[in-house]
């Protein structure tokens, strides 16, 4: 059998602390191909972080394992870059300086200073914002900052972008705006995307495919499903398309059969 480019492979995670043992998630199978958007939805506390921390590199596996291009993942590295709700910029350095740093860190053996220098502005450009190349994150908004985030990441140049729910703390133009610009960014440069998000409409509007996890503890995959519209996608054409409508009712009726309380009440 072929393996996908990203393979996680019955993943399970137990953590244990003072006595009591938790375990968070349960049997984790999921093949992610080269260049596909992925997103993983669920309600809070099914452990949707813990897998991306897990594929980052951040969270070990109690059982399983995580392969990347022919890789096994076992700690943090470049090929893997996250973008947090926080978006985590250094304040003493201004917007260019920040994602600088990433290139530096990356490329600084294999790339001469000018070359490091025109990447970092290129990823700027990409993300819109080197007109803000010499301002500090207090001078920009959360959107903005969410922005260099973005282009922090790619600069590193990752096999896989690990996004989670990087649009969480936006207000709901900022976010619609963001979104927009992720998928140009990724239909530019078909990179690997996994999004943890809480947000229906954003799963069906940028995903490929979205994973649904049930409830914690022990929490595992209960469904896929392959979102089947055409990209480029605009908003305003796909929301009211069938594939579009019947994609969003999927998840909501996953999500509420799920909530707490529904099945108690039934």
């Amino acid at each position: 059998m072929v393996k996908s480019y990203l393979s996680i492979e019955n993943v399970g995670v137990t953590f244990k602390g003072r006595g009591v043992v938790s375990e968070v998630l349960r049997g984790i199978d999921l093949q992610v191909d080269q260049g596909e958007f992925v997103s993983i939805i669920g309600h809070s506390g099914c452990g949707k972080s813990t897998l991306l921390n897990v594929v980052a590199g951040l969270v070990p596996v109690s059982m399983g394992a995580v392969i990347l291009d022919k890789v096994a993942v076992e700690a943090p590295g470049p090929e893997r870059a996250v973008v947090f709700q926080n978006h985590s910029l250094l304040p003493w350095l201004s917007v260019y300086e920040n994602v600088r740093l990433g290139v530096d860190q990356v490329f600084k053996g294999t790339r001469s200073r000018t070359e490091r220098h025109e990447w970092t502005l290129h990823n700027l450009n990409l993300v819109q914002m080197t007109h803000a190349k010499d301002k500090r994150p207090s001078e920009i908004s959360g959107g903005m900052k969410q922005r260099v985030g973005i282009a922090r990441a790619l600069a590193m140049e990752p096999k896989v972008l690990l996004l989670d729910e990087p649009f969480g703390a936006l207000d709901a133009l900022t976010r619609a705006n963001l979104q927009d610009s992720v998928m140009e960014i990724h239909a530019k440069l078909g990179n690997t995307v996994i999004m943890i998000t809480h947000d229906v409409d954003e799963a069906v509007l940028l995903s490929d495919r979205i994973v649904m996890m049930t409830n914690g503890p022990a929490a595992t995959i209960g469904q896929i499903l392959p979102v089947d519209l055409a990209r480029p996608r605009r908003r305003l054409e796909v929301d009211m398309t069938s594939t579009y409508v019947t994609a969003r009712h999927a998840v909501v009726a996953f999500l509420h059969e799920r909530a707490p309380g529904v099945r108690a009440a039934a």
